[in-house]
């Protein structure tokens, strides 16, 4: 069983498709900018509306983005909070 969902997931028929608010599709390296404040959790850190991240990363998980600011590094943010730049 396991070396079938292995095969599977390296085939690419099962390519995720991330998409931002506005339903343009994102992919890793795009820059993508915040369209609320949002604040970060663990930090006193806010993320104000209009804020441009550059250089994206994709997870396995279609609704979330691995990005860097320049405050905080390792953010993994939501796509329903960004649109693509």
């Amino acid at each position: 069983m396991r070396d079938n969902v292995a095969w599977f997931k390296s085939s690419g028929v099962c390519k995720v498709s991330v998409r931002d608010s506005n339903g343009n599709e994102l992919s890793a390296g795009d820059s993508v900018s915040v369209i609320k404040d949002l604040k970060v959790k663990g930090t006193s850190v806010t993320l104000k509306r209009g804020t441009v991240i550059k250089n994206i990363r994709l997870t396995d998980d279609e609704e979330s983005v691995e990005c860097n600011t320049d405050k905080v590094k390792g953010l993994v943010l939501k796509t329903c909070f960004l649109k693509k730049a």
